[in-house]
């Protein structure tokens, strides 16, 4: 594999991991009443997080999970939770009104206050676990031994896959006004409450793949790996 296939295939993969399409009418809802340079300011922030926490696993990754003692299992299993936790509240309850924003409206002009709140509340559980999760980083730090193989070329291309993948994401989410303003609120509700039980899904699939690899043999391969071929 040469350097730019290490990019191509590492672009590829952040990007369905990171999922800016699904995740589109989420950012919506938490950034619902918002003009378009909050929206847009909000998103920059977010991506841009994204990119230097991505980063920081390349360089540190498995060494820093090594440092405390933290199996990859481990991580899926706490990742696994937080994303069921956060399905849970998005499939029982109002999550426009849990990340409802009153000073939107009226913060017009306050672009950086309101980009800076919005941030605050959208790192957890948004950016971590939602978007960068478990596979993500697990991702990148299977890519990181890759790229130390092919030298300086390797790293310059998984550096450039991660900032692309972090450019998509931002025109996406940037672009949700005319998803919202079309979905309108009831919309929004519904498509949150329908992504939240498919969310809850997925924390209970990364839960089981964290036990099956703690717990060989615990689980079947058809459960922890049921879709072998067509996987991501």
């Amino acid at each position: 594999m040469n350097a730019v296939d290490l990019g191509v295939n590492l672009f590829v993969a952040l990007f369905a991991l990171l999922d800016p399409i699904g995740n589109v009418p989420i950012f919506a809802a938490a950034t619902a009443g918002a003009s378009l340079r909050q929206r847009i300011t909000v998103s920059a922030m977010i991506c841009a997080f994204a990119a230097v926490f991505l980063g920081f696993f390349f360089f540190t990754g498995l060494g820093l999970l090594q440092f405390f003692g933290i199996s990859l299992a481990a991580f899926r299993i706490a990742g696994g939770i937080l994303l069921l936790l956060l399905g849970l509240d998005m499939a029982r309850e109002d999550f426009l009104k849990i990340f409802a924003d009153a000073d939107a409206a009226t913060d017009a002009q306050d672009v950086r206050g309101y980009a800076k709140r919005r941030f605050k509340r959208l790192i957890v559980p948004f950016a971590i676990p939602l978007m960068i999760g478990p596979g993500a980083i697990s991702a990148i730090i299977i890519q990181a031994g890759e790229a130390q193989k092919l030298g300086a070329a390797g790293t310059a291309a998984s550096l450039t896959a991660m900032v692309a993948a972090c450019v998509v994401t931002f025109l996406c989410f940037a672009a949700t006004g005319p998803i919202s303003r079309i979905l309108g609120d009831v919309g929004m509700a519904i498509v949150v409450r329908v992504l939240g039980l498919i969310l809850c899904a997925l924390a209970i699939q990364f839960i089981l793949m964290g036990l099956g690899e703690a717990l060989p043999g615990m689980f079947s391969a058809g459960v922890t790996t049921p879709y072998p071929s067509g996987g991501h």
